[in-house]
């Protein structure tokens, strides 16, 4: 009788497995939506603040995505070692807020501060995900639950575009000099989408909090006696200038290594500026660079068991690198689709957040939840089989991309989209569930948060902006967007060299968390 128990336990979910899983889904997709609706008001914003496409790049991705990781760090520490519902409930009221604040942005650097509030805030919300999903599935439906949820960022995508683009045209319409307190268009979309968020904070408050390794037969970790405490001792290794205190704390070494890294970091980005490159960008990326070397240098000292199983495992940087590079991809062609039609093709805001948010809507649905299936099939035989989808969503997107900002008819674009995004799609649940098998439960929160990283420094900080950058540059939007493609072979090698390692890494996982300190 236990043994059938047990065997049922490891193969099915519950009922209120599946329907917490869908609250989680409706809070990815509000996430994806204050997100990304910035996409579709692009042209207005330009307009109305006198930017330029690298500037709408920075606010895109930059001032959002490295604040995002940033704060992601201790975040998903803290998810690790607090009520991940609680922590959760409070990052959607603080993002859904800024997200509304963003409405009443007179100037871009205003616009900027609300965009780091909004990362600051969605950092809460993947790293307690991922820890709640896994401890509600069994392995063996993991990546199909982290599919599905996972498929909040597409659904969530074309949502922005549609709402965002029907508000700003109708608004405009009615109110061509502005409409009450002097908004426009812009700003009422941003008011329309995030104040919903805070009431559906209200139902996540509701969920409960399941056992940590319950579902893999593991032992309850110990409850963290400070976790807030740990919270801010983790923000200290982390967070500029107090990067230093935090190294200092460690020993006079730590203290000169940490300190040489950010004169490197200080130089690099001296250099850029010098180069003719924007301060802001360089500067918000250079942060987030020495940040996390400074958090990285900081957890092999205070933790060295998690730093082994994550930083320590070429398998998991490989992974993170391999979707990151995807996700540089997806990022740009996801925010500057709307731009170009509206700008190359003549389409207007309302048609294009509707066809372009439906159609990336259904495709990344369709394909972040067949990839995820494929890549549990895959699991069963092999198991770096998850790798194979991550490669194939760095290759198969190609031409549709191609097609896509060559476009000379809006049909042709709609098409060269749908297709690249349904492929680009399949990685997403493979990585995440790779990931979270490397790791041992109570460094679930971690495990996320350092994975994104990888598709906030490398996708989401880069991709916008570098194809804002060379389309500034070159006078051609679609120069700046096929431009990216140039990084597809370094995401093949990293997807190839992960797919040769992960197998041994997660057989270790235990051996080589015990022999760091682990008592497992």
């Amino acid at each position: 009788m236990e043994r059938r128990m047990t065997t049922t336990s490891e193969t099915r979910a519950s009922g209120y497995a599946w329907y917490v899983l869908g609250i989680l889904f409706l809070v990815y997709i509000l996430n994806f939506i204050d997100r990304q609706v910035i996409s579709i008001l692009a042209e207005d914003i330009k307009r109305d603040l006198g930017l330029k496409d690298e500037d709408l790049g920075f606010l895109y991705g930059t001032a959002f995505g490295v604040f995002y990781s940033l704060f992601g760090i201790p975040l998903g520490r803290l998810a690790d070692s607090w009520n991940r519902v609680r922590l959760m409930t409070v990052g959607l009221g603080l993002w859904s807020t800024m997200t509304a604040l963003s409405g009443l942005s007179s100037t871009g650097a205003h616009l900027a501060a609300a965009r780091i509030g909004v990362g600051v805030g969605e950092a809460t919300a993947s790293p307690s995900a991922y820890s709640l999903i896994s401890d509600y599935f069994p392995k063996k439906l993991r990546a199909t639950a982290l599919s599905i949820y996972s498929a909040g960022l597409y659904v969530g995508g074309g949502c922005s575009l549609f709402i965002g683009g029907l508000v700003v045209q109708n608004w405009n319409r009615a109110y061509p000099d502005g409409g009450p307190l002097g908004l426009a268009g812009w700003q009422a979309a941003f008011l329309a989408v995030g104040i919903p968020g805070l009431v559906l904070a209200l139902i996540v408050a509701t969920l409960r909090e399941p056992i940590r390794g319950a579902v893999e037969g593991l032992p309850e970790p110990e409850r963290h006696p400070a976790p807030f405490r740990a919270f801010f001792d983790e923000l200290v290794t982390i967070l500029p200038p107090l990067t230093l205190i935090g190294a200092a704390r460690i020993g006079t070494r730590a203290l000169a290594v940490n300190a040489l890294a950010l004169a490197l970091v200080a130089a690099a980005v001296a250099g850029l500026v010098a180069a003719g490159e924007p301060l802001p960008q360089w500067l918000a990326v250079g942060i987030g660079v020495y940040a996390v070397f400074s958090w990285a240098s900081a957890l092999r000292h205070r933790d060295p068991p998690t730093f082994a199983l994550i930083i320590g495992t070429p398998a998991f940087l490989c992974t993170v690198v391999g979707y990151g590079l995807n996700a540089f991809m997806s990022y740009a062609a996801g925010f500057w689709a709307a731009p170009y039609a509206m700008r190359d093709l003549g389409v207007s805001a309302a048609e294009a957040g509707l066809l372009l948010g439906g159609l990336g809507a259904l495709s990344g649905f369709l394909g972040v939840t067949v990839g995820g299936v494929i890549a549990d099939r895959l699991r069963r035989t092999n198991p770096a089989g998850r790798l194979v989808l991550v490669m194939l969503g760095a290759t198969l997107p190609v031409p549709f991309l191609i097609a896509a900002f060559t476009a000379s008819t809006p049909v042709v674009l709609y098409i060269g989209l749908f297709g690249a995004q349904f492929f680009a799609s399949w990685g997403l649940g493979a990585a995440a569930a790779t990931t979270q098998d490397l790791v041992l439960p109570r460094m679930r929160g971690t495990a996320t948060a350092t994975f994104f990283i990888g598709t906030t420094l490398l996708g989401l900080a880069l991709g916008p902006y570098l194809a804002g950058r060379v389309s500034t540059l070159t006078g051609s939007l679609s120069t700046g967007m096929l431009s990216l493609l140039a990084t597809v072979p370094i995401t093949l090698a990293a997807g190839a060299i992960a797919y040769r390692t992960v197998p041994a890494a997660e057989r270790t996982r235990e051996d080589r968390a015990r022999a760091a300190g682990e008592a497992v």
